[in-house]
C-alpha cells in the first residue's frame, strides 16, 4: 500500500511520481475527522456507563445520543444553519455536554460564553461572535436581563434550568427540555469538511477587549486523541470536570471522556463540599482544575480527615505549586501538572512521572510540578529573540513556541493579533521556560511577569513557590514595581494561613536560605510584603497579576 500524497491543505490525493498502480477505489470513503465520530464507540457499543447531572439525574449513552439528535433537530427548526453561531451560558452540566456535540455537528459554531466576565464583556463577546441563538441558565437571568436589549444578533433565547420551568419574568423563546421534546431522536447529522469551524470562545489578556479563538472539527478530534493518550485515560475511569466548560472546552476533557465511554459526573456550580461528596459517592477517579480550586477543595470542611486515594487530578491554568503538590500527595491524590493555553486547545504537555527519574519523594514532587512532556504531535521549542533554539540543559531559558495540529488558526476578526501570535510560523505562548535533558518543560514565568532587577532576571513563579514553603503562608503572588536604582524590584503579596501573623524579617530570612543554596539571586529577595485576605483571581480562578499590579505596582511613598 502506498501513502497518499496531498497537494496543499484539504486537497484530493494525487498520484505520487514513480509509483505505478496507485489509485483509490471508487467506493473509498474519505473519513472526515468530525466531532460526531467521537460518539461512534460509546453509542454503538451500548456503553452501560452513565452521565450524571450532579445528584439530580442520570442517563446512559444511548439516551445521550438521542438527546443530541433531538437538540440538533430542534435547533434546525429554530432556523440554525451551517455557519451560524449558537451561544451557551451554563454551569457544568450534561446539557452543556449535549451542546458540545449537537451544535458543531450541525455545521454551526458553538460559543461557550464566559459567564464570569463583566456584563459589558459578555455582551461584547456574544455580539462579536455573531451569535443568533442563546441558551442561558436561569441563574444568569439578572446578567442576561441587563444586556438583552444590546444583543443585536440574538433571535431566540432558550432557558436552561434543572426544574424544567422557565422563570416567568423574562420573555424566553422556549425551555430546553421542551425544546428537546419537539425534536426528532432520529435526526441525522451530515458529513462536511473537517476543517469547518466548530467552536469559539473568548480569552482575556492584559490589555484590550477579549479575543476570540476558534477551533475546527479536525483540530478538536486530534486534540481528543492526543489527550486520551497523554493523560492515560482508562475505560474504567470516572470523570468529573472542575474546570468551567466555558474555558477551552473544559480543557477538551469532556470530548475525551465521551469518546472513551467513561462514566461522567457533572457538578453544576462549584460548591466545595458538594465536590468532595461527589468524589466519594460516585467514586470519581479523574478530574482537572486550577491550583486555587484544588486548595479550596482540600480546605473544605467535607475534606477534612478524608483519604482521596484513587483520585487523579491534573493541574493547569497556572503552575502547580510544590507545596500544594506535596499536600495533595499526602492526602492520596495522584496530582500532576499540565501545560497549555486557550490558543492551544489547550493541552500541550502533561507531567506524567518517569519513575526512573525519581529517586526520592522530593524529586518526584519536582517532576510532578513541572509543565511536563509534550503530548504526541506537539512540536515544542524554547527559543531566543531570534527564534534560535536554546540548550535543553534545565538552565538556558527562552520563549516557548509551538506547533501542533489543533492550535487555533488565529483570533476572530483580528488579523494583526493573529499575525503576531503566529510570527515565524510558530505559535508564540509568551511564556518563558527551560527544558531539561529528559525533555521536561518547566515554565519559569510569563514574559510580562518576569522581573529584571540589578541586572538579574527574577522568576516570579519560583519566588512565589519559595514563599509558599514558609509555614505561615497560604498563598503568594509576586509582582514587579518600578525602582529608580534597580529598574524593577519584586513585591510579594501574601495571604497568611489562618491564625498566622507572618513577619517580613522572618520571610526574608526564609528566602535568604534559598539564596545561600544558590537557587535564586540575592536580588530576588523582596523588601516589601503586602498582607491581604485573598488574592485577586481571574474568571477561571488564576491569580490576576494585572489587577495586583494596578493595586500594588507603584513604589511606596518615601
Amino acid at each position: 500500500m502506498f501513502l497518499q500524497v496531498y497537494e496543499g491543505t484539504g486537497g484530493k490525493p494525487v498520484k505520487p511520481a514513480g509509483l505505478p498502480g496507485w489509485k483509490d477505489t471508487m467506493s473509498h470513503y474519505e473519513y472526515p475527522l468530525l466531532i460526531k465520530n467521537l460518539l461512534l464507540g460509546p453509542i454503538r457499543q451500548q456503553t452501560p456507563n452513565l452521565i450524571h447531572n450532579r445528584d439530580l439525574s442520570r442517563y446512559d449513552y444511548a439516551t445521550f445520543g438521542r438527546r443530541i439528535a433531538r437538540l440538533g433537530s430542534a435547533l434546525t427548526k429554530l432556523g440554525v444553519l451551517p455557519g451560524d453561531t449558537v451561544a451557551v451560558m451554563d454551569w457544568d452540566t450534561p446539557r452543556y455536554l449535549e451542546c458540545f456535540f449537537a451544535v458543531p455537528m450541525l455545521g454551526a459554531v458553538l460559543q461557550t460564553v464566559n459567564v464570569r466576565l463583566s456584563p459589558e464583556q459578555v455582551r461584547y463577546t456574544v455580539d462579536h461572535a455573531g451569535a443568533t441563538v442563546l441558551l442561558c441558565n436561569a441563574e444568569f437571568l439578572p446578567l442576561l436581563a441587563s444586556i438583552r436589549a444590546e444583543l443585536r444578533g440574538i433571535r431566540q433565547v432558550i432557558c436552561l434550568t434543572d426544574t424544567g420551568v422557565a422563570p416567568a419574568d423574562f420573555p424566553w423563546d422556549g425551555e430546553y427540555e421542551q425544546l428537546l421534546a419537539g425534536g426528532s431522536p432520529e435526526h441525522e447529522f451530515p458529513d462536511f469538511d473537517e476543517n469547518t469551524r466548530a467552536t469559539t470562545f473568548y480569552t482575556t489578556g492584559t490589555t484590550g477587549l477579549p479575543k476570540g479563538v476558534y477551533f475546527t472539527h479536525r483540530q478538536l478530534v486530534l486534540h481528543t486523541l492526543a489527550v486520551l493518550y497523554a493523560m492515560q485515560i482508562r475505560p474504567d475511569d470516572v470523570y468529573m470536570p472542575i474546570t468551567p466548560m466555558f474555558h477551552v472546552h473544559a480543557w477538551g476533557l469532556p470530548y475525551a471522556a465521551t469518546a472513551g465511554g467513561l462514566k461522567q459526573v457533572y457538578p453544576g456550580r462549584y460548591v466545595p463540599d458538594l465536590l468532595v461528596d461527589l468524589v466519594f459517592r460516585e467514586k470519581v477517579t479523574f478530574s482537572h482544575c486550577v491550583p486555587t480550586i484544588l486548595k479550596m477543595i482540600l480546605d473544605s470542611p467535607a475534606a477534612q480527615g478524608r483519604d482521596f486515594t484513587g483520585w487523579r487530578v491534573i493541574i493547569g491554568g497556572s503552575a502547580l505549586p510544590k507545596t500544594l503538590c506535596q499536600r495533595a500527595l499526602e492526602r492520596g491524590i495522584d496530582v500532576f501538572g499540565g501545560y497549555g493555553m486557550s490558543e492551544t486547545g489547550p493541552v500541550l504537555c502533561v507531567a506524567r512521572v518517569k519513575r526512573e527519574l525519581c529517586g526520592d519523594p522530593a524529586s518526584e514532587v519536582q517532576y510532578r510540578a513541572k509543565a511536563g512532556l509534550p503530548a504526541p504531535l506537539v512540536d515544542l521549542r524554547i527559543v531566543d529573540a531570534n527564534m534560535r533554539d536554546v540548550p535543553h540543559d534545565a538552565a538556558a531559558s527562552g520563549e516557548v513556541v509551538v506547533r501542533a495540529p489543533w492550535l487555533t488558526g488565529g483570533y476572530h476578526k483580528d488579523e494583526r493579533a493573529s499575525d503576531t501570535l503566529w510570527a515565524g510560523g510558530y505559535l508564540h505562548t509568551q511564556d518563558i521556560g527551560t527544558i531539561d535533558p529528559h525533555g521536561y518543560l518547566l515554565i519559569t514565568d510569563r514574559i510580562k511577569d518576569v522581573i529584571k532587577t540589578g541586572g538579574e532576571w527574577v522568576s516570579s513563579l519560583q519566588l512565589e513557590d519559595i514563599i509558599c514553603h514558609h509555614v505561615s503562608i497560604a498563598e503568594a503572588a509576586v509582582i514587579s514595581v518600578p525602582d529608580p536604582k534597580w529598574g524593577e524590584r519584586p513585591v510579594a503579596i501574601i495571604v497568611p494561613r489562618q491564625g498566622a501573623s507572618p513577619d517580613a524579617a522572618e520571610l526574608k530570612a526564609h528566602i535568604l536560605k534559598y539564596v545561600e543554596r544558590g537557587e535564586i539571586s540575592k536580588y530576588a529577595v523582596p523588601e516589601r510584603f503586602v498582607v491581604v485576605e485573598s488574592l485577586d483571581k481571574t474568571s477561571v480562578g488564576k491569580i490576576d497579576k494585572k489587577s495586583l499590579r494596578q493595586k500594588y505596582g507603584a513604589s511606596p511613598p518615601a
